[in-house]
């Protein structure tokens, strides 16, 4: 009410007014009707479908963007799903995702599209996902799992595995414990 009144009054509108958003949407009309039952007196506040278009959709795919320190993967690359090794756990990403920024860890970033899904081990990087389904995987390194040798990887294991348990020095367990990790993640990838 108080709007209303003061409307007049301005000669100018405000930028980032609500007063041109519609009152109710068709799916808040439980909501209108109680507030209407309740607060007689009272404007209907706006609620979070106010102000959604009615033509914004979700997109139906992800339009994603792989990087890495050395090359480019892929740009613009249409796919239904991404699925990310998060350093808080994995990550999986649909389109309509909410927009974040995640630091990925070494592991497999998995993209599927339709029936096929593509796998790649990644170093480390950032995934960026946008509010308009476009996902950007930014990794240090990145190779896809068929280019990785499983004797290699085995033979990395039993050479750090004993570097770590003889290592006198914080430095060098440091980097054994770090080249583990890195092939512990490598080896599950190869699963």
């Amino acid at each position: 009410m108080f709007r209303r009144g003061t409307a007049s009054l301005l000669p100018h509108r405000r930028l980032f007014s609500t007063s041109d958003v519609p009152t109710a949407a068709a799916a808040d009309e439980p909501f209108a009707a109680a507030w209407r039952r309740i607060a007689p007196n009272v404007d209907l506040p706006k609620t979070p479908l106010a102000f959604r278009s009615s033509t914004t959709s979700a997109a139906s795919k992800l339009t994603i963007n792989f990087t890495s320190r050395y090359s480019s993967h892929f740009a613009n690359k249409q796919a239904d799903m991404v699925v990310a090794p998060g350093v808080t756990g994995q990550i999986g990403i649909l389109p309509g995702h909410v927009a974040s920024i995640s630091e990925l860890k070494p592991g497999l970033l998995s993209i599927h599209e339709d029936d096929q899904v593509m796998k790649y081990f990644i170093s480390s990087g950032f995934a960026i996902v946008h509010s308009d389904s476009v996902v950007e995987v930014l990794a240090v390194e990145a190779v896809t799992v068929e280019q990785i040798d499983p004797a290699s990887v085995q033979k990395g294991l039993a050479e750090f595995t004993q570097k770590l348990s003889t290592a006198s020095k914080d430095a060098e367990k440091a980097e054994a414990q770090i080249a583990l990790d890195v092939l512990t993640s490598l080896d599950s990838c190869l699963v």
